[in-house]
């Protein structure tokens, strides 16, 4: 008898899949009202929502993901657009968890638009990769010339405090950036195999358990960097950053994910001039 023909998996006699997936979807668009920024347009379908505790100057955009997480073979796409003069801060309201895989991949995909004069902070909190994770991500981004966007991505592998590591698994992560239609930020992360193994090489991860790459894209961008180079942690986790052409790029590797996230919200808070969202202090 196979798993799908199993008592636990039938309903009024009908065969279940063994497996359900998911597929959640997001689209929405911000506009400026004077001095504020309102929702204009909002589109939501699946296990996913998106919520506005905080409206003013800034919109507060939270993703929720009422799933409680990700599985194999999970189809999530998620695009936000701020219009002209615009200023969105999107986070999460939790970390978002990737659970061990039967097989199947699952596809995360994030489009940001930020048009002329905008501001676009994409702030979710970490990424979690069970032991066993199969997941493509995929972030594309497009700006106006004077618009002004930050981009931040941190991923936790395995969960340390539970005893847990990050085995076997995948993790596929790409990221392409286009002010006024030409590419100024591009770069692929691959994990395969034997993650935590990968992780534990020198030229890879020096036994790094969490990592983040922090983005800002803006005209004066260069003039931010000693300010946040100056909140860069001096040790339990390695950070440095550079900027050049209006873009800042900041890297964080570390074996603690506390000490990541405490580097990460430093930086972040240094670069902005500005808290996190609340989400991130609860």
């Amino acid at each position: 008898m196979s798993e799908a023909d199993s008592p636990s998996n039938r309903s009024d006699g009908i065969a279940l899949p063994a497996y359900v997936r998911a597929t959640g979807r997001i689209r929405a668009r911000f506009a400026a009202h004077g001095a504020r920024t309102r929702v204009a347009e909002v589109y939501e379908s699946g296990g996913y929502r998106l919520r506005f505790p905080r409206a003013g100057e800034a919109c507060e955009a939270v993703i929720v993901n009422t799933g409680g997480g990700v599985v194999g073979g999970d189809d999530v796409e998620i695009a936000l657009e701020a219009g002209a003069g615009a200023h969105v801060v999107a986070t999460t309201t939790a970390a978002e968890k990737i659970y061990r895989s039967d097989g199947a991949t699952a596809r995360v995909k994030v489009e940001l638009d930020a048009g002329p004069g905008a501001r676009l902070d994409w702030l979710p909190q970490e990424t979690i990769l069970f032991d066993g994770a199969s997941l493509v991500r995929r972030l594309d981004v497009s700006l106006a010339a004077d618009a002004r966007v930050t981009l931040l991505e941190s991923v936790v592998f395995g969960r340390g405090a539970m005893g847990e590591s990050c085995g076997a698994g995948l993790f596929h992560d790409r990221w392409r950036v286009r002010r006024d239609g030409r590419l100024v930020f591009a770069e692929e992360m691959r994990f395969d195999g034997r993650i935590d193994s990968l992780l534990d090489r020198l030229a890879l991860g020096g036994g790094a358990r969490a990592a983040a790459t922090l983005v800002h894209i803006a005209p004066d961008a260069e003039a931010r960097l000693e300010a946040l180079r100056g909140a860069l942690p001096e040790r339990a986790c390695e950070a440095a950053a550079s900027a050049w052409d209006g873009l800042l790029a900041a890297r964080f590797v570390s074996p603690s994910p506390e000490a990541l996230r405490a580097a990460i919200v430093a930086s972040v808070v240094a670069l902005r001039g500005a808290e996190l969202p609340r989400l991130w202090r609860s």
